[in-house]
């Protein structure tokens, strides 16, 4: 089987999960025998590690005087209006808020370069919707040009590409979905990315949703037939050795550590809530707040009005090598998502022996037995939960242990053959 695969982002240039779910899955799906992977990216930079399937970038592939078949397309481009407000490098949640009431005008036309290629940035900037438009036209062409059994195309970026690739091709369409702008948006849906993913969730042959919670909101929110929606839960890489295995902390006390973009989906406020109460309480604790996002200036307000700043860091985005280093000096992980469609977070710390407390408003609850769970409003209950895991060695390591094992057990392989299996349901329908 042959799968003409999109998505926005490839390690080692991410900026969040999707990036790492995708190659998470593309690495699963190398084990299946007979399963071959085209992965698609806006921009290829050749830095990619393709041993698990082919990658190639939009930006590489020629379309001038290319005809393309777009008759039912041109639906889809006049969801996708293009504004003109200049924003610096933020991530798809922040390019919403900064952007939500600035969005207009009308399709441009396609630029191509000398090579008659089109150029793409690979980003998420001002221009990410004439960038989306762009990305569906070279789609087109690649699905004109590649022999393939199905298309899969993951969050909403993306859709419009594997519709269009569909048109081109007649071929199932699969689509994944990561997270919705209900979750990105505490409810405040864009009207522009809502019908970018209604038309793309429509067209799809199948749907696969990465929780219970999410698929639950695509067939209410989005009005899905339930029977082509599929639940296939996130996994995690094996962790592998390296150099910052025996790293230790340089400071006596515990820490407690947040990891995620510091916008309103994450919770970040009711993380220095609870923190405060836990300070009041014991003194032997520090709390870290890993991350970026628009909600980053507030929160170090909020720190300050509670005075507890002598024990709260804010250390700014980290990635790679650099999130392992702070979960191996943490004492407990702590994500209080709002709406958290899945979290591979809360693994890698697992992974990394680390007891993790997490929202029951987040899909990876749903799998987990062995972590501690509150909800996300509810800091009195979140204070007390990381309060006994500092202080009861006992619970602390009931955790650790019987969460490694249950990590362990989430591979992506077992995620992909999942996948195959919904593959095969879009061929057959």
């Amino acid at each position: 089987m042959k799968v003409l695969m999109f998505g926005w982002e490839f390690p080692p240039h991410i900026s969040g999960g999707l990036g790492t779910a995708c190659y998470g899955l593309t690495r699963g799906l190398s084990h299946i025998p007979d399963v071959d992977v085209l992965f698609v990216v806006p921009k290829a930079y050749g830095d990619e590690d393709q041993s698990a399937m082919q990658l190639v970038g939009a930006n590489q592939i020629p379309v001038a005087q290319r005809e393309l078949s777009l008759s039912n397309f041109k639906k889809v481009l006049g969801y996708i209006e293009v504004g003109s407000k200049l924003v610096p490098y933020v991530d798809p949640d922040d390019f919403w808020r900064l952007t939500r009431s600035e969005v207009s005008g009308s399709f441009r036309y396609i630029q191509t370069n000398a090579e008659g290629k089109i150029d793409f940035s690979g980003k998420y900037g001002a221009d990410l919707l004439q960038e989306i438009t762009n990305y569906a036209i070279v789609a087109n062409v690649i699905a004109q040009d590649n022999d393939f059994d199905v298309i899969h195309a993951h969050d909403w970026l993306a859709y419009p590409a594997g519709i269009a690739a569909k048109e081109a091709s007649g071929k199932p369409l699969v689509v994944h979905v990561h997270a919705t702008d209900f979750d990105r948006s505490g409810g405040s849906v864009n009207p522009t990315v809502y019908n970018i993913e209604k038309q793309g969730m429509e067209a799809a042959d199948m749907v696969i949703t990465v929780s219970n919670l999410t698929r639950n909101i695509v067939i209410e929110k989005y009005g899905i037939p339930a029977h082509k929606v599929v639940t296939v839960y996130n996994a995690v890489d094996p962790v592998r050795k390296s150099e910052w295995d025996d790293i230790q902390k340089g400071v006596a006390e515990k820490i407690v550590t947040f990891l995620g973009r510091i916008t309103m989906q994450k919770g970040p406020e009711f993380f220095i809530e609870a923190a405060n109460k836990v300070i009041r309480k014991m003194d032997n604790v520090r709390f870290v707040m890993a991350g970026s996002g628009d909600m980053m200036e507030r929160m170090v307000r909020r720190a300050a009005e509670l005075g507890i700043t002598h024990k709260f860091h804010f250390t700014g985005f980290l990635r790679g090598e650099d999130v392992f280093k702070m979960l191996k000096i943490s004492d407990l992980y702590v994500m209080p998502s709002v709406s958290e469609p899945f979290g591979i977070s809360p693994l890698e710390a697992m992974q990394s022996n680390v007891p993790v407390l997490i929202s029951h408003q987040s899909g990876v609850a749903e799998i987990l037995t062995y972590a501690l769970k509150t909800n996300f409003w509810d800091v009195d209950a979140m204070a007390d939960a990381i309060y006994g895991v500092l202080n009861y060695p006992a619970l602390s390591q009931m955790f650790i242990k019987h969460g490694k094992i249950e990590v362990d057990n989430l591979q992506w392989e077992h995620s992909a053959r999942k996948v195959k299996e919904v593959y095969d349901m879009a061929l057959a329908n």
